[in-house]
């Protein structure tokens, strides 16, 4: 296997956990001659260009094009559903490992903890542990003990629907930002609000409503209780002066998206970054010239190791035939019955463990069996379905939010930014008769269902979500990347689990050393006023 190594670097900008910044070159604006971030010019804030690094477990995934497809050499189940066709995937991140039972353990915590009260909204959460039951199989001893025993804490979580990886994804994305902010000192850092709770000082913003990036941003999640030391100052001539914790008397702001301090959201991998993520063609590259396709997510044709010291060994954790899950008692061929630990065997060439076998992994993506005649070329995906937030005061521009402190979100009701004569339904009844209908549901463009027939003639619907990757208890054949399946986004397996991905910002080439680049001349432009 050739191995390729991601230094995360852009020009002298290093990627971090938080993101690096570097000086920019400029501080003036290159159009008006205007100083950034001078508080007796108005205060526009810009920060130091960054580039922001992976969020926790995440690993920098470099896009490009590949055949879609093409790696299945035979369509052993006459699915018809998977042809060739070439797309190109942007740079993203994506998990180095499967969602392990710990991961979602601390989940369940996190819920109880935050709200002891809410039964329903814990035992939504909860994976049907019963997955494990089979009518002629003694499979009691999983049910109870794979989701709490710490024999399994690292082995990928089973029994979560579609929908239930969905909003682990959500929470995800609020524990990491809220930890970013409070590690820094944005927000009250976590030592200082645990006395305040323990002193019984819990105030309803950090004791009822949980913290989340959306309503932040928003300017939401503000005051007494919630606001650290180190908050950036507002450079706004007009921003109000407030004792910040102690540090005097100076105007200071939340971070904003323009920061670029807070991650983007984790999210479910679409059909085609998994692909192009377990296949790892990039280890197989060079000059743009691939020199060896992949059936498997490594090189090779067989499933076994080639190596002198792992030779005949199994590259992925599956099911070789009928009554063999693991091989001879004395000589475990594959280390495991059901599950491994999520990391196991040996990584592909993007540093990604067991993107074949152990589990089938969910993808974003809404099932149809024409994908691949309806299909855009560049970050294919078939399950838009477009909203926006709910404004709870269009005055003060405060979104609508849930019990839980999430906001509430409304199918979108155009596919263009409105007037603001549109926004605040002052367009006369002429015009709105005039304009032309849009569906905020793009699930099924060129591509209708009928959910009348759902159960009758077909068992796909716009709630049948796509499954990837081969498990344990599956032949060698699902170990193809290109294999894909199907399951309601409610239901679930004790062979399907997930991982999370994100959406890179940026610069989309990781991969610099050993490659030419173009030298940029200093620039000739002048950008000071005269």
């Amino acid at each position: 296997m050739k191995k390729i190594t991601l230094l995360l670097t852009t020009g002298i900008c290093a990627l971090g956990l938080l993101g690096t910044s570097c000086k920019s070159n400029n501080n003036r604006s290159s159009k008006t001659g205007w100083a950034y971030n001078d508080k007796n010019n108005g205060g526009f804030s810009v920060a130091s260009k960054v580039k922001p690094g992976p969020g926790p477990g995440l690993i920098a995934i470099e896009g490009g094009t590949f055949v879609m497809g093409g790696s299945m050499d035979e369509d052993v189940a006459y699915e018809n559903d998977n042809f060739k066709r070439r797309v190109t995937v942007a740079s993203f991140y994506m998990d180095e490992t499967e969602v392990s039972n710990v991961d979602w353990r601390e989940y369940l915590y996190w819920i109880h903890r935050n709200f002891p009260q809410d039964k329903e909204y814990y035992y939504n959460a909860l994976p049907d542990t019963l997955v494990w039951r089979r009518p002629l199989s003694y499979n009691e001893p999983y049910v109870e003990n794979y989701l709490r025993h710490p024999a399994y804490s690292d082995y990928p979580v089973v029994g979560v629907s579609w929908e239930q990886a969905r909003e682990y994804s959500e929470w995800r994305t609020d524990r990491v930002n809220e930890e970013i902010l409070r590690q820094r000192g944005i927000l009250l850092d976590y030592k200082t609000l645990a006395g305040k709770q323990r002193g019984g000082n819990t105030t309803p913003a950090t004791g009822k409503e949980p913290f989340n990036t959306d309503i932040y941003l928003n300017g939401q999640y503000r005051g007494e209780g919630i606001d650290g030391k180190n908050m950036p100052k507002d450079l706004n001539p007009a921003a109000t002066a407030t004792n910040n914790g102690g540090r005097g008397n100076e105007a200071r702001r939340a971070v904003t998206r323009e920061d670029g301090i807070l991650k983007e959201h984790y999210r479910l991998p679409t059909e085609a970054e998994w692909e192009y993520a377990a296949l790892a063609l990039a280890g197989n590259t060079e000059y743009e010239n691939i020199d060896n396709g992949k059936i498997y997510p490594w090189n090779g044709l067989g499933v076994r190791s080639a190596k002198k010291r792992t030779q005949g060994m199994m590259l992925a954790n599956f099911k070789r035939g009928a009554g063999d899950n693991m091989g001879t008692g004395g000589y475990l061929n594959d280390k495991a019955d059901i599950t491994a630990p999520v990391k196991s065997y040996l990584p592909n060439d993007f540093g990604l463990y067991n993107m074949a076998g152990n589990v089938n992994e969910w993808v974003e993506d809404t099932y149809r069996k024409l994908s691949f005649e309806d299909v855009e070329d560049f970050n294919p995906f078939r399950g838009n379905q477009y909203t926006d937030k709910r404004l709870a005061d269009k005055k003060s521009w405060t979104y609508a939010k849930d019990k839980y402190g999430r906001p509430i979100k409304d199918a979108a009701p155009s596919r263009r930014k409105q007037t603001w004569a549109e926004l605040n339904g002052q367009t006369d009844s002429t015009a709105k008769a005039l304009q032309p209908k849009f569906s905020a549901d793009m699930r099924g463009y060129k591509d209708t269902t009928n959910a009348m027939l759902y159960g009758s003639v077909t068992l796909i619907n716009d709630r049948t979500k796509v499954y990837k990757g081969g498990s344990w208890n599956d032949r060698a054949y699902w170990l193809n990347p290109a294999t894909r399946r199907y399951m309601q986004q409610d239901e679930s397996s004790a062979e399907i689990g997930f991982r999370c991905a994100m959406n890179m910002t940026g610069s989309t080439e990781i991969f610099l050393f050993g490659k030419p680049h173009f030298k940029q001349p200093k620039s000739k432009a002048n950008n000071r006023a005269k």
